[in-house]
């Protein structure tokens, strides 16, 4: 017979066990999970959860789905400077020609010019929520959220974010620049 001292022991590790494998969600929320993102180069970057939550984070107030919500997020150009892609005046010449591949676990991408999320091209800001209303994002929404301010239907508000590539699009063959006012 096990002494009370050992039964308690197994109680309190099989509750410890319990809370780790999935138990600590709350009801609604939605379990964490890295984000993947690859720039130009190759660079691989995998931030988890924490890492995102520690980068300096601002609000964005949106229409989405018939409801407003104040999203709380990291600019999604500061994400992509861990990647390689520049920002500001650096923005400039083939750059201008990159795009920001947005992919959500159920399969849904969505596309942005690199320029459209610089701070310095647009006023509008662009942002990868980990919050709304003050709140983490709930199961089917979440872990993050792509928020676009300024468009007018909230089609790029993608939802489920998983991975974020940064994608050069090759010049048409045979295309050559043409001098300004030729």
């Amino acid at each position: 017979m096990r002494s009370s001292g050992s039964r308690s022991f197994v109680l309190v590790t099989a509750l410890a066990l319990a809370g780790s494998i999935g138990g600590a969600l709350a009801p609604g929320q939605t379990a964490a999970q890295a984000l993947e993102m690859t720039g130009l180069a190759g660079r691989h970057v995998s931030l988890a959860p924490a890492q995102i939550a520690a980068l300096p984070h601002v609000s964005v107030t949106v229409g989405v789905e018939g409801k407003t919500h104040a999203y709380d997020g990291v600019l999604l150009t500061n994400l992509l400077a861990r990647v390689g892609a520049p920002s500001g005046k650096d923005l400039k010449g083939a750059d201008l020609s990159d795009v920001v591949l947005v992919s959500a676990s159920d399969g849904y991408v969505v596309s942005l010019s690199l320029a459209e999320t610089d701070p310095l091209v647009r006023k509008d800001r662009v942002i990868l929520a980990d919050k709304a209303d003050g709140q983490p994002l709930p199961a089917g929404v979440g872990p993050y959220r792509l928020v676009v301010e300024g468009d007018l239907r909230g089609a790029r508000s993608e939802r489920m974010v998983r991975a974020i590539d940064l994608r050069r699009l090759a010049p048409a063959p045979g295309a050559a620049r043409k001098p300004a006012g030729a």
